[in-house]
């Protein structure tokens, strides 16, 4: 609760300064619109200002990724905005959401290249809105600047995300975010509790040769777990106008909850030794600097039950009460030399410690599981970049010394841009480590979800060549190959079943982790183009996928589509940008994977089909100034569909609804 107040009097703050000095409305992404005039010299919320207020534009509100890759505020509303305007505030294409907001997604698609060297705690359903080290951005902005995200939910509750940008000076800049929500759902046991705290720095001395960012991040999903329909046959399927108001429809238990919490510290500080700049300019010729990284993180999910259920086999105790940890702490020292034609070369060693455990040990008829996986991994490291003309080339290679967990990781990749409006990338990855701990070691005090495979269990390897092609004529096309080694993957084992279980369903009774021993080879090629005639465009965006597998453990539809009718129209004496249309998406029906609360994960089912249905939404979003306004009308064709419409098995798609919110930002 104290996050959400100090986020509601930093957006009140914000709102209060931003009233006098908001940006005037913009039309293109490029607007070199300044904020407001003032004498020269004169800056308000700035110490050491040198830049005349006056030539201040929106590409001065600079946001710098995890990467080091620089873009700026944009203040637009296009389609890809609306795209993005979800829960997750990412394109979810690939994704298929459940009834209720911050509830798991089950994938579309994959890709299968790792941004990550080593293994994760697990519970990877739980994870979709957990922002990693990778998705943290950095801000550098001339004057404070506020970003509020609103948007209904379902029932009780709704979603904020709010942040402040400032500085105190050209070289020290802060940020403070906070995503907060609350949904009580349409169905019964089904509410949704989610926060994610933000805080970021970035500083650079004034000679440029200390520079430092830095982050801290508390996060938590919090989510009552019903194990889906009971009767989805009876009461959901059939159509039954009694089972309209969906409180009413039954399903598994109503004691479960399941809870990810994670806390991380980041800073990543570099010094030049040397540095040398240009005779004419201030542009850097050459430098050699040393760099430090640290990280430490800890994460707990935990699945709790007042009692035990059948569905998910025999319990050693009551209540359930299952928690798993892990506590990493990350160290990499680097050297990095930059030059104008040689490019830019780093070299790093990295020490990763990892702790992972449970309570208690395990003691069974069959042996003793252990109750912790705990080391650490030493290896070293390079990276290039260097952009030739149009060429621009990048690589990266970490090779592991000593450590069980990880092996390789390489990744290169070059581009080219042909002119402005075509350019092209192709390149490689290749991997290899252990598979998440939870599929090495897990304890539960269900008997059935208790296992060690740290001994019996091989690195996957994963190899990747993709090619992506942009044109502003042709579209954008994208295309993937893939394949994978000792794929590890959850499914339950029929073979420890009867066949009465089996006809019961009761399928989680007997998840376990597995390997597949085959290789297979995922095929992935996705298009999009959008074609305007006047005020109006058609937005599509196809994805086709292949896998081929001796064993069906890798479960995607052959083909996805959303394509998007709108119209565009400036209105009121153009005080106001409008744009409405309809989005139809639909995937091929295929066997979804199921989702099993006690693991936080997915696992692999194949006796039943789901999937062949549209889902048809109506849109008009509008722009005055700097607020965007989303007003969405969500899967409408329910109303005269079939009730089959699934996000895995027996979790339903939402049915529709009408929400609105909108993106407003405060400049002063």
């Amino acid at each position: 609760m104290r996050y959400y107040l100090f986020v509601l009097l930093v957006s009140m703050g914000g709102f209060a300064m931003g009233q006098d000095d908001k940006l005037p409305p913009a039309k293109e992404p490029d607007t070199l619109t300044s904020i407001k005039k003032e004498p020269k010299g004169k800056r308000p919320g700035r110490l050491g200002a040198t830049k005349n207020v006056d030539s201040i534009t929106i590409k001065d509100y600079k946001i710098i990724s995890f990467e080091r890759d620089t873009m700026y505020l944009d203040t637009t509303l296009t389609i890809q905005k609306e795209y993005k305007y979800n829960y997750l505030r990412k394109d979810d294409f690939e994704l298929m959401p459940f009834s209720n907001v911050g509830q798991p997604y089950n994938s579309l698609g994959v890709d299968l290249r790792r941004s990550d060297a080593y293994p994760r705690i697990g519970a990877r359903a739980k994870h979709f809105n957990y922002e990693e080290v990778w998705d943290i951005n950095y801000y550098n902005v001339p004057t404070p600047m506020s970003d509020l995200f609103f948007k209904t939910t379902f029932e009780q509750g709704q979603l904020l995300d709010a942040r402040l940008t400032f500085n105190t000076s050209r070289r020290l800049n802060f940020s403070i975010s906070f995503k907060g929500h609350r949904s009580r759902g349409k169905y019964r046991i089904d509410e949704v509790r989610s926060g994610n705290f933000r805080a970021t720095t970035n500083y650079e001395t004034q000679n440029g040769r200390y520079t430092l960012r830095a982050h801290t991040a508390a996060q938590t999903i919090d989510a009552e777990e019903n194990g889906g329909l009971s009767l989805k046959e009876v009461q959901f399927e059939s159509g039954n106008d009694q089972f309209q108001d969906r409180s009413r429809i039954d399903v598994r238990f109503t004691d479960a909850e399941s809870k990810l919490t994670g806390r991380r510290y980041y800073l990543d500080h570099q010094y030049k030794l040397v540095r040398k700049l240009k005779d004419s300019s201030r542009t850097e010729k050459t430098s050699l600097a040393i760099g430090h990284q640290f990280m430490y993180e800890t994460k707990i999910f935990d699945y709790a039950q007042t009692e035990p259920n059948a569905y998910y086999g025999e319990s050693f105790l009551s209540p359930i009460s299952d928690r798993a940890r892990l506590k990493t702490m990350f160290n990499q020292g680097n050297i990095t030399f930059r030059n104008s034609v040689l490019g830019r070369l780093q070299a790093n060693l990295n020490l990763y410690n990892y702790n992972y455990y449970f309570n208690s040990l395990l003691v069974t008829d069959t042996g003793t599981l252990d109750n912790q996986l705990k080391g650490e991994e030493v290896s070293i490291g390079a990276n290039y970049a260097k952009v030739i003309k149009g060429f621009d080339i990048k690589g990266s290679a970490q090779y592991t010394l000593s450590g069980n967990l990880t092996g390789t990781l390489i990744d290169a990749s070059a581009g080219y841009r042909i002119n402005k409006n075509n350019s092209f990338r192709a390149g490689i990855h290749s991997s290899n480590r252990m598979p998440n701990f939870n599929f090495l070691l897990y304890q539960s005090d269900y008997s059935n979800y208790n296992w060690q495979n740290s001994a019996s269990f091989e690195k996957e390897t994963v190899n990747t060549l993709f090619f992506g092609f942009d044109s502003k004529l042709l579209g954008s096309l994208s295309a993937k190959y893939s394949t994978i080694d000792n794929y590890a993957y959850f499914a339950a084992d029929e073979s420890a079943a009867t066949q009465a279980q089996l006809d019961d369903g009761l399928f989680n009774a007997f998840v376990k982790p597995a390997q597949e021993t085959n290789s297979l080879q995922h095929l992935k090629v996705k298009y999009n183009k959008e074609f305007r005639l006047g005020k109006f465009a058609l937005n599509n965006t196809v994805m086709y996928q292949n896998v081929s597998q001796t064993n069906q453990v890798l479960n995607l539809p052959e083909l996805v589509t959303r394509n998007t009718l709108y119209f565009s129209s400036e209105v009121f004496k153009k005080a106001m940008f409008l744009q409405t249309g309809v989005t139809f998406k639909y995937f091929t029906a295929y066997t979804m994977n199921a989702y099993n609360p006690v693991l936080g994960e997915f696992y692999v089912q194949n006796t039943e089909q789901l999937g062949g249905y549209p889902l048809l939404d109506f849109f008009i979003n509008a722009k005055v100034q700097q607020t965007r306004i989303y007003l969405k009308a969500e899967h409408f064709n329910s109303f005269f569909g079939e009730n089959n419409f699934y996000a895995a098995p027996d979790y339903p798609y939402r049915d529709f609804v009408i929400r609105f919110g909108l993106v407003w930002n405060f400049f002063s």
